[in-house]
C-alpha cells in the first residue's frame, strides 16, 4: 500500500503529536519510578499515548526491574514481549497487578 505524500503542515502536525506522546510516556515512566503512580493506575489509563506503550517498557520503569527481570516476568506471566498496554487482556492485567502492584 502506497501512502499519499504529506504536506509540510501535515508532517509538522505529525511530528508535534509524536513529540507530545513521547513526552507523556516519559512523564508516566518517571512517575512510576518515583512512586507517584502505581501500576494499577497506569494500566487503567485511557490516554492513547500510554495505551500504546510496550508492556516491557512499562515494567522496566518500575523500581528494581531491569530488562532481564522484566522479560523473565513477562515469560512467567505468559505475556508476549512485544505486547502493548492496550493489547492486554483482563487476566493479563490482573496477573501484572498481582505481581507488581504494591497497593
Amino acid at each position: 500500500m502506497v501512502l499519499p505524500p504529506l504536506t509540510l503542515e501535515q508532517r509538522r502536525a505529525g511530528l508535534g503529536k509524536a513529540l507530545a506522546s513521547r513526552a507523556e510516556r516519559a512523564e508516566v515512566r518517571e512517575a512510576l519510578k518515583r512512586g507517584r503512580l502505581s501500576l494499577r493506575m497506569v494500566l487503567a489509563s485511557d490516554s492513547e499515548a500510554v495505551r500504546k506503550m510496550p508492556v516491557l517498557l512499562l515494567l522496566t520503569s518500575l523500581p528494581g526491574v531491569g530488562k532481564p527481570r522484566a522479560r523473565k516476568m513477562l515469560t512467567e506471566l505468559k505475556i508476549a514481549p512485544t505486547r502493548r498496554i492496550r493489547g492486554l487482556g483482563a487476566r493479563q492485567r490482573a496477573r501484572l497487578i498481582a505481581r507488581f502492584d504494591r497497593d
